[in-house]
């Protein structure tokens, strides 16, 4: 018995032992699953190997051309990374996907503008907004989550990305903002859209790190309090969670409502009711259409610390937006007139690190966020070239903003200003199939009191922003 033992031990170490260590002649086998040419269907590695990869890579090249006499700054980023997806497997999916980016040539992006002691505020968010100087270790694990799909929805759980009015991808960089945590899709119920669910993690972009909710706020620049001191809340927010939840619902073949609200526990609570009305015109892929949009919000608790210095928002306080737009759309063509209204109610807070203004009045590289008492007007005009594979756009815009030195309303000191974008859209075909590219200029003209102080103008107003994108998808 004693023998029969010893003989199965070294079989068992002989095993292990090819296991481990390959002979130098043999071939490698670390991807031994690609060699397996029969799979059984219902199993999970069947599910693995009939999965869905895609790949990203992406160059983008920014300057920003400030006044005479300021700092200007430029940066070169390229990047790639891969999406693995497999496919369902009894109701369930699992994803992952990473990205890497390369800083390729840019200026000291943490070097101080020497009249205003500011430094770069566009480029430094194409790499480490926390760390100017890294340039090495700039990759990050985007997606890893686990799936389960039932009929026409699903719940998500893990690192995911989400689009919604106060939390979205503001895919303006290298890479959009990630957020972690559970996210359900419902689509079974008739003529209504339901999503939301419960976040504890962020990953905003310009960074290469997961923060806890409460972590996040404050990564990117803070601005004042509302008495002119400055803002102390960045690392004191006490949030370990926040819950959203979305409802669209098709009230007609013309009107759709939306309804959102956001809850960060101790923090905040605010709630967006959006109205859309699209009216048919004369011919066939002409329409009308119409908006209507109200965002409330208030403070909850202490408004995420005790001491006032180191609150988010004030006890107490909230703010109130209206907005509104028309327009009219062709094959080719689409014009809209946009108007938004922040009262002088209080300053419209939502951490910039979560995404991008949810108004009608929203321009690509400035937001509305930190304003209370603002007029915005805006004129969008948008032409499609499709068999050229072209799209223009222009819009033109009028921000009226309270004095920069009314920090009860003006958070970031910034005065108000006329904004021009000019973006074109180029998607390659043939050899390059899968390549495109986006030129976006941006200029912003100061129509404000400034004091000649040049810390109200750099990177703010008069100024044009470059942007050149080069994006290959696969």
């Amino acid at each position: 018995m004693r023998l029969i033992y010893t003989a199965i031990a070294i079989m068992l170490w002989t095993a292990n032992t090819f296991a481990q260590h390959q002979e130098i002649t043999a071939k490698p086998d670390m991807w031994k699953g690609k060699q397996e040419n029969t799979v059984d269907t219902s199993s999970l590695l069947y599910a693995f190997k009939s999965g869905t990869v895609n790949g990203h890579f992406r160059y983008f090249f920014m300057a920003t051309d400030n006044a005479k006499g300021l700092t200007d700054f430029h940066a070169n980023a390229a990047g790639g990374g891969i999406r693995f997806e497999t496919a369902k497997f009894k109701g369930f999916q699992f994803a992952v996907s990473g990205f890497y980016i390369f800083n390729i040539g840019s200026s000291d992006l943490a070097k101080k503008d020497p009249l205003s002691g500011q430094g770069s505020r566009y480029e430094t968010t194409l790499f480490d907004i926390e760390d100017p100087h890294n340039t090495m270790d700039l990759d990050r694990l985007e997606e890893f989550y686990l799936k389960y799909n039932f009929k026409k929805s699903s719940v998500t759980l893990g690192r995911q990305l989400i689009n919604t009015p106060f939390i979205n991808l503001q895919d303006g960089r290298m890479r959009p903002t990630g957020v972690e945590g559970i996210w359900a899709v419902i689509n079974d119920v008739p003529k209504t859209k339901i999503e939301g669910g419960l976040l504890y993690a962020i990953s905003p972009r310009g960074t290469v790190k997961w923060y806890g909710v409460g972590e996040s706020f404050g990564i990117y620049p803070s601005g004042v309090n509302t008495d002119g001191t400055r803002s102390g809340y960045p690392g004191h927010v006490e949030a370990s969670n926040l819950v959203q939840i979305g409802i669209h619902r098709e009230l007609s073949k013309k009107t759709t409502l939306h309804a959102w609200n956001l809850t960060v526990p101790t923090v905040f609570n605010a709630a967006l009711l959006q109205l859309d009305y699209t009216i048919p015109a004369h011919q066939k892929g002409y329409e009308y259409y119409g908006s209507l949009q109200a965002v409330k919000q208030h403070a909850l608790k202490d408004g995420g610390n005790e001491d006032p210095a180191k609150r988010f928002i004030e006890k107490d306080n909230g703010s109130f937006s209206f907005g509104a737009r028309v327009g009219y759309k062709t094959p080719v063509w689409d014009f809209s007139l946009n108007y938004n209204r922040i009262t002088k109610e209080g300053r419209y807070l939502m951490p910039r690190e979560w995404g991008r203004d949810p108004f009608f009045t929203f321009m690509p590289r400035e937001r509305n966020e930190g304003f209370g008492d603002v007029h915005a007007v805006v004129a969008k005009a948008a032409y499609a070239i499709p068999q050229k594979r072209l799209k223009f756009n222009l819009a033109g815009g009028y921000f009226k903003l309270p004095d920069v030195n009314n920090t009860l309303l003006n958070k970031f000191g910034m005065p108000s200003f006329v904004q021009i974008n000019a973006d074109i859209r180029y998607s390659f075909a043939g050899f390059l199939q899968g390549m495109d590219a986006q030129i976006l200029i941006v200029g912003k003209i100061n129509q404000g009191e400034t004091y000649q102080q040049t810390k109200y103008e750099i990177n703010k107003v008069n100024m044009v922003l470059y942007n050149f994108v080069l994006n290959y998808h696969f």
